[in-house]
């Protein structure tokens, strides 16, 4: 009989067993509720005062041995597992026998003594046992577990019952999201709500979801950054806001990209950018503190000091260093161009000067950035919400932060002027109608706000699925996301 006709077999017979069940009166599936009064972890961490005491758990088979009229059980509840020894003597011959209906997989309730084996294992010596919930499915045996990572992906619930590092992974992700708001709550800030469904998609250069609202007959858009709205409350008289949650961009997927990501994005009336790279690197730091006990971490082999004051440098001097080249001797697009073309840059309609700088320092600066580093002074052209440089107007008060070659934080000096910033937008829907789906939108409502007045605000955005990542050791982006974006097995 292949491997195959056994699983099946297998299926069979655990839904014979819940007929079974069912036959005798005892149909799990009636049972509502299961009084629990600990825990595994707790049990075991204080054995000393637990012992003797009756307590009752509740959890998933996860392996039983032992024949006769003894047997063990491992029992997995959320915080760990705990063996439950077994025996005719105390659960009674009908009771006992029942335990030939249960299978691993299932979720019993064990009400009994805490003690410990003679082999000084922590145990619970059941006197009461409660089927729960019958599984109807085959858990991956523990041997071989469960490693195929799309398999793991789809079907989150068994990874988090097989492999129970990955329950830690989003346990250390919660903690982290906590750590970052206690430090903004701590700063003043406020906690907002904005829309996740939008009539022009804005605040960010990037492709959006499209649906349509049926009522209103129009085309609406899932955010993908919530900036402006944030920004139109700081015009509206809030000091300091900030909004976490789900943002959405139709964009490639790769170990560092999912479609549907979590991303924090703060303003802060009278503050620049050079405030937002001290909230940064200190919440960061505050987060890792909190979550990990340590500001130092290693990431996939190499370790990463996280205490501030991180390191900085221009996107200007990046380019320099990294592509040797030097732009305070090139000031024309046409000159940059030719640069662009002998280092190897794909040149797009529309392609000037601050394109350039920009591409060159992805191509060859990025890379170098392991350390946390502020990148600055963005160019004009890239930056199309940020305010200008008075010493350079070509560039902007702006500063990408980086760790691992990645971007995870994105800020700057926001642009209050409203006449610059429709012309900005203007120029944005320049590059729209040639052919840039990422450009922005005309957004006059944000100008009018603008025309309202939007006093000098600093703005921070961070990408949190990434910083997650860095900070529990993932590899990959669907390793700290619960239900990644999946293309459906049909």
């Amino acid at each position: 009989m292949n491997n195959e006709s056994n699983l099946n077999e297998m299926l069979v017979q655990k839904r014979e067993k819940l007929e079974q069940l069912k036959e005798m009166g005892k149909n799990p599936f009636k049972i509502e509720n299961y009084q629990v009064s600990h825990h595994s972890k707790y049990i075991i961490e204080n054995f000393n005062s637990m012992e003797g005491q009756e307590v009752t758990i509740a959890g998933r088979i996860m392996s039983r041995r032992g024949h006769g009229k003894a047997s063990f059980m491992d029992v997995q509840d959320s915080e760990g597992r705990i063996q439950a020894f077994l025996n005719i003597n105390n659960l009674g011959e009908d009771e006992y026998k029942l335990l030939k209906l249960y299978d691993i997989g299932d979720i019993i309730g064990i009400k009994g003594e805490v003690f410990k084996t003679k082999r000084g294992e922590i145990s619970v010596k059941a006197k009461e046992v409660t089927l729960l919930t019958k599984s109807l499915q085959i858990l991956p045996e523990k041997f071989h577990g469960l490693k195929d990572p799309d398999l793991r992906y789809r079907q989150r619930y068994v990874d988090l019952i097989v492999n129970p590092e990955v329950k830690e992974t989003f346990v250390l992700r919660s903690k982290i999201l906590k750590a970052i708001k206690e430090f903004l709550d701590n700063k003043g800030f406020l906690e907002v709500d904005t829309p996740i469904l939008n009539t022009i998609a804005g605040g960010a250069t990037a492709k959006p979801f499209i649906t349509h609202h049926n009522t209103l007959d129009i085309d609406m858009y899932l955010r993908i950054a919530n900036e402006l709205y944030l920004k139109r409350l700081i015009v509206g008289g809030f000091d300091r806001v900030y909004e976490m949650g789900r943002m959405f961009r139709n964009e490639g997927m790769s170990i560092k990209h999912n479609p549907e990501y979590t991303a924090i994005e703060l303003y802060q009336a009278y503050a620049d950018f050079n405030d937002m790279m001290e909230i940064t690197e200190n919440v960061v730091a505050y987060a890792a503190k909190k979550a990990l006990g340590t500001t130092k971490i290693n990431y996939q082999g190499t370790d990463i000091d996280l205490t501030p004051p991180w390191n900085r440098m221009t996107m200007e001097e990046a380019v320099k260093e990294y592509a040797g080249v030097d732009f305070s001797e090139i000031n024309t697009d046409e000159e940059a161009i030719k640069v662009a073309k002998e280092k190897g840059i794909e040149i797009t309609a529309g392609m000037k000067r601050g394109h350039v700088i920009n591409a060159l320092f992805e191509e060859y600066g990025e890379e170098h950035l392991v350390q946390p580093t502020f990148i600055t002074h963005h160019p004009v052209e890239v930056s199309p919400l940020a305010k200008r440089d008075p010493e350079d107007p070509r560039r902007t008060k702006r500063f990408e932060a980086f760790m691992n070659t990645w971007e995870i934080a994105n800020a700057f000096s926001e642009l209050n002027d409203p006449i610059d910033q429709k012309q900005r937008f203007e120029d944005q829907l320049k590059q729209r109608e040639a052919g840039d789906e990422e450009a922005h939108m005309m957004d006059l409502d944000f100008v009018n706000a603008l025309e309202v007045g939007l006093p000098p605000t600093g703005g921070l955005g961070i990408g949190i699925d990434r910083l997650v990542m860095v900070l529990t050791d993932q590899s990959s982006i669907r390793d700290v996301i619960l239900f990644p974006t999946m293309k459906p097995m049909d």
